[in-house]
């Protein structure tokens, strides 16, 4: 069994010294002083003297090797021991082999795919435990903090569709009743009468949902009638306010 190490940097190859600078700054500030986290590129070290990450090419594997804690790209922070590995030379030499086809340099992504990614698959990979929260914390955040975004960005274009077709359907229904005002109610209608009585509660319903699913009202009456299995019973015009529940009692039991 060996050791295996975790190398941390600051993130300091923007190019401009105050960029570089302030990064330092605000790594001491939310990890050193608060234990959040910060802006950090990471390498572990197994068997030997070299240190294995991964970072950004056009062409080819991403993972690459350097001398431990001698990366020139960064400026060295701190190293931890992550644990033992039960791997052989020859096992570690596998894993690094595999994940050298799975890690091409253009799949790089600073929020999803980055060096302290890669940490973790190879920590998991040997065993041992992954890299501590605060090492990738922001990337982490900034990933989260795009997809919540993103998911708002469909929801709201979701919800734009929604309200240009209920407002379609509303036209529809107000140029109706528009019409129904000029020319009286047409026969499909739901506030048609027939027999001097009003369309049943239930037909009515039909009506209303059959208009807002597809945007037009039934042909006749007796198509949503049939449609629904029902058809309203009307009662003679000379019976009383009992006769009528009679009635629509023994309608809604059929």
């Amino acid at each position: 069994m060996t050791d295996v190490i975790l190398h941390i940097y600051d993130v300091t190859n923007s190019g401009s010294e105050k960029t570089n600078s302030t990064i330092v700054q605000i790594n001491k500030i939310f990890k050193d002083g608060i234990g959040i986290g910060g802006i950090f590129h990471s390498a572990v070290q197994v068997y030997g003297e070299d240190e294995w990450s991964f970072g950004f090419c056009e062409q080819g594997t991403g993972v690459f090797s350097c001398p431990s804690g001698k990366n020139p790209m960064y400026t060295y922070r701190e190293f931890i021991v992550l644990g033992k590995t039960s791997c052989s030379i020859f096992k570690v030499n596998q894993i690094l082999r595999e994940l050298s086809r799975e890690w091409p340099g253009c799949s790089y992504d600073l929020l999803a795919k980055n060096c302290n990614h890669f940490c973790d698959e190879f920590c998991e990979r040997l065993g041992v435990p992954k890299l501590p929260g605060w090492v990738n914390r922001f990337a982490n955040a900034g990933d989260t903090a795009f997809a919540v975004a993103e998911n708002t960005a469909v929801r709201l274009r979701q919800a734009k569709t929604e309200v240009v077709s209920a407002s379609k359907v509303a036209l529809r229904f107000i140029v109706g009743l528009t019409n129904n005002v000029r020319n009286g109610p047409p026969p499909e209608s739901p506030n048609s009468n027939r027999g001097g009585g009003s369309a049943s509660p239930r037909f009515q319903a039909s009506w209303l949902k059959n208009m807002i699913t597809t945007g037009a009202k039934p042909s006749t009456s007796s198509e949503a009638e049939n449609e629904n299995g029902f058809e309203p019973r009307q009662p003679p015009a000379h019976e009383d306010d009992r006769a009528l529940l009679r009635s629509s009692s023994s309608s809604h039991d059929s």
